[in-house]
């Protein structure tokens, strides 16, 4: 069969598969196409990442994709082995949205046999915190909802660090932007769990506002605010189909873990919400990000690797990372490397992506401070459609966050001595990738003049700016003016390749290259 289009099983459990229809477009397909399984229509999608549920436990199936129809791909699979269902209500949990159902949830949990399934039907579930256990299977129905409490009083609060008996060692629990600091459970909690799934139709739902959560988000009460979703050193972990919304802090924060998947899934929070970035992989390895929906107002995707002691102490980078065939609108910076990231970040790859209505496109956020280890290498965009993206590629070496962020020491652009807290960019590849309607500039690198960033690579780049573009600064730095229309400016670069790149109308020169060794 030779259709142009190619149908790949991502993920299946014992009750649903997630599909790949890949017909060479982004995020959505060319066409509505229609899904048949077992020969009967199932439902009809556009979109390039569809999941697919209702199915029996250990039985064989056939997929097929039609277009008046015509089969274009087919492909079989075979659902996992499941033992038994646990149903939360019949463990007590009502689902009525008043009564406290923590207690019940968390019993279905511990009782849950592997190969089995902690069901939730249709319902509105409150709880606090549930915490997440070994070979888990988690299933959200369609209109299930789990409901966060606001009152911080009914939380759980994890220590940042724990001593050992012996003094020497130490046990990490809580985190807060890089630092091992006391912070309120998650609404779903994982600690050193492993093989967990979670997914379905259903909605994990923080209930957050400036009544609660985000009122005077500066200052700490008790402790640093929950995530919606949060694992710490976990192994195989899935999240796949439901939304997550209005998120106390960050959304999802998978820390410390490894092989973590996120499928199908779509996280919203409203434009003012504070610090509710929506995926922040922080010190993570093997990490799939794939049909991810975001709408929200800080960063859709962050990957990090703590601050400085966090970095010195575990050298643990967040390495291995692939992101594709995600929606990101309405944040900060669509994919975001930084500003804590002193265990260091490499191997990324984002492509057949769409970015849309933020203010950055690519953005990178370090600075003087954030140590020898803060190395970022082989980032890689390909295959990118930007729209209405204020800049479409950041990369800032002078990030003025923290308390001593405006200091002369951070914000200086002249040379100073290399020692252990400065950080390196290297590698960083940018390819086949469209930008309409941007408003600020065009791209905006400024490396630090004592340790340069090494190489960047623009290829097959378009440009184009906004009839009516909106000034603002094209990083959050020190000593820029807000600008509208600004080209590629570049500074302290080692070298740059620049190939089949088009800037159409801008002010000014197209490129303001400074103190570039090597542009080829």
């Amino acid at each position: 069969m030779n259709t142009g289009m190619n149908l790949k099983i991502l993920m299946k459990t014992a009750r649903n598969v997630v599909l790949e229809i890949n017909d060479n477009e982004v995020y959505e397909t060319k066409k509505t196409y229609e899904i048949f399984v077992n020969g009967e229509y199932r439902c009809s999608t556009n979109r390039v990442i569809t999941s697919i549920y209702g199915l029996w436990p250990d039985t064989d199936y056939q997929v097929q994709i039609r277009c008046d129809s015509v089969v274009l791909a087919e492909d079989v699979f075979h659902t996992d082995y499941e033992f038994v269902t646990l149903d939360v209500t019949k463990f007590g949990a009502k689902g009525d949205g008043i009564q406290d159902d923590t207690t019940y949830i968390q019993a279905a949990i511990m009782a849950c046999p592997r190969d089995s399934r902690v069901y939730f039907p249709k319902g509105t579930y409150k709880v606090t915190s549930i915490f997440l256990k070994s070979d888990l299977r988690i299933e959200f129905a369609k209109d299930a909802m789990l409901s966060a409490d606001t009152d911080r009083d009914h939380f759980p609060t994890f220590p940042g660090l724990i001593e050992s008996f012996d003094e020497e060692e130490e046990y990490n629990l809580g985190t807060w932007e890089g630092n091992p600091l006391i912070m309120y459970s998650g609404i779903i909690t994982g600690v050193n769990v492993e093989n967990v799934i979670i997914y379905g139709q259903g909605i994990i739902e923080g209930n957050s506002s400036k009544d609660n959560w985000w009122f005077n988000e500066k200052v700490m009460r008790g402790a640093f605010r929950p995530r919606l979703f949060f694992i710490n050193h976990c192994k195989n972990v899935i999240l796949q189909g439901l939304l997550f919304r209005n998120s106390p802090a960050w959304t999802l924060h998978p820390y410390f873990s490894d092989n973590i998947g996120f499928y199908d899934v779509a996280v919203e929070n409203p434009h003012n919400s504070p610090n509710t970035d929506g995926l922040d992989p922080e010190s993570c390895q093997n990490v799939d990000i794939v049909g991810v929906r975001f709408t929200l107002g800080d960063d859709c995707i962050a990957l990090k690797s703590g601050k400085i002691y966090m970095g010195r102490k575990h050298k643990r980078p967040s390495k291995n990372i692939t992101i594709r065939q995600c929606l990101m609108e309405n944040g900060h910076g669509a994919v975001t490397i930084g500003s804590e990231m002193a265990g260091g970040v490499n191997n990324v790859i984002v492509k057949d992506c769409i970015f849309r209505h933020t203010d950055r496109g690519l953005r990178i956020k370090t600075r003087r401070g954030r140590g020898k280890d803060a190395i970022l290498d082989e980032i890689v965009f390909e295959n990118i459609h930007m729209d209405n993206v204020m800049t479409p590629f950041v990369v800032n070496a002078f990030y003025f966050c923290d308390p001593d962020g405006r200091t002369e020491y951070v914000q200086s652009k002249e040379y100073h001595p290399v020692d252990e807290r400065t950080p390196l960019i290297k590698h960083l590849a940018f390819r086949n990738i469209t930008c309409k309607d941007c408003h600020v500039a065009a791209a905006y690198f400024y490396g630090l003049p004592e340790k340069k960033i090494e190489f960047i690579e623009m290829k097959n780049i378009s440009v184009t700016y906004a009839k009516n573009p909106r000034k603002d600064v094209p990083a959050m730095m020190n000593g820029i003016e807000p600008c509208s229309k600004l080209g590629i400016y570049a500074n302290n670069i080692e070298k740059m390749s620049i190939e089949n790149v088009v800037i159409a109308g801008q002010d000014g020169e197209a490129m303001t290259l400074l103190n570039i060794d090597y542009v080829k």
